[in-house]
């Protein structure tokens, strides 16, 4: 009895301690999809050398600023794998597998959260999610949404954080699942003080930039309601729903105070993307909320991709204006006030 009353004494002593130093608010730098380059059908889709190191350095300062930085990785980082993904022409097959020695950029970038549920993550089986699961860990990095890691829940900087991730695609965590869906987000808020939930979700392209609030298809594929899966997700304890998916940037949107973004488009995708239009807009968010997961202000940082370079930033705000512009139809009612320098707030 006296060894469980010391255990519970110092139990209290470090949640007090923690209590103490947490900060009044934490930022979330947020960004869409990221492939830095793949050796898959050829060598030639990836960066000379495999020279990573300048693709991600533009908005370096920005994740290193953030407490969290957010993004979804677009396929495996493996060395040999053997191809899983079904594909009649493997020259027209889209599948990403890019070396593990280049996982050092996005370490070395700043980020350290990501979803790894979306199309691509299985495109070279199991072994793929693993050596990528594998490289964030021994880089002590936070990743979820396949069956075998399908949520975190870690302390950084005196806040508790939950995160899960979820996409309709075989072995990761299935937003068509409901109850699983909705049983491992509210797990984490029983747990944790801020619950980051990410979705693959909503038809691709150009085509497809607004939130119709319907159910998405995508080459006959169910890619869900964003709309009512941002909604769900809330409601069962999320505070910042990020999404991404479609490969172009979407509206923003606030519900029972909580943020959204339904999609964040591509952001460093090096080869194998279309990148031309709308599709090379590259929106970086900061999220500021309280360390209940109460929306406080954001600023979206606008950078543009082009073909075989990593990012540049966009001194004409383009994603900024894209994102406000799609807000303004698409979500009238939201709260949000957009500034022209990408701020925004209630």
């Amino acid at each position: 009895m006296r060894y469980f009353s010391l255990l519970l004494l110092l139990f209290v002593i470090i949640n007090d301690s923690v209590a103490q130093n947490k900060p009044d608010t934490v930022t979330i730098a947020a960004v869409g999809d990221i492939m830095l380059g793949t050796d898959f059908p050829e060598t030639i889709y990836l960066p000379p050398n495999k020279d990573c190191t300048s693709l991600l350095s533009p908005a370096q300062p920005y994740f290193q600023d953030a407490h969290l930085a957010f993004a979804n990785l677009e396929g495996a980082f493996n060395d040999g794998a053997d191809l899983v993904k079904r594909c009649n022409d493997p020259k027209v097959c889209y599948a990403f597998r890019t070396p593990q020695s280049m996982f050092s950029c996005i370490h070395e970038s700043g980020l350290n959260l990501f979803s790894i549920a979306n199309n691509h993550i299985m495109d070279f089986g199991m072994p793929g999610a693993d050596s990528t699961i594998a490289l964030a860990k021994r880089n002590e990095l936070y990743v979820a949404g396949v069956y075998k890691q399908p949520y975190e829940i870690f302390l950084k900087d005196s806040v508790l954080y939950g995160f899960t991730a979820f996409s309709p695609n075989k072995g990761t965590n299935d937003f068509h699942n409901s109850d699983y869906l909705l049983k491992t987000i509210k797990k984490l808020a029983d747990t944790a003080d801020i619950v980051v939930v990410s979705f693959h979700m909503g038809a691709e392209g150009s085509k497809h930039q607004h939130v119709t609030r319907k159910t998405e298809t995508f080459y006959g594929e169910n890619r869900g309601n964003p709309y009512q899966l941002a909604r769900d997700a809330i409601d069962a304890g999320a505070d910042i729903v990020l999404g991404h998916g479609p490969h172009v940037t979407r509206a923003f949107d606030l519900y029972k105070n909580r943020f959204i973004a339904y999609s964040l488009g591509n952001f460093c995708t090096y080869s194998r993307m279309n990148l031309r239009g709308v599709n090379g807009l590259a929106p970086l968010v900061n999220i500021k909320t309280t360390t209940d997961g109460e929306f406080v202000e954001g600023q979206i940082v606008s950078f543009k991709q082009y073909y075989d370079r990593g990012l540049v930033y966009d001194e004409e705000n383009h994603a900024s204006q894209k994102i406000q512009e799609l807000t303004q139809i698409d979500i009238p009612e939201c709260e949000l006030k957009f500034e022209k320098n990408g701020y925004f707030s209630k």
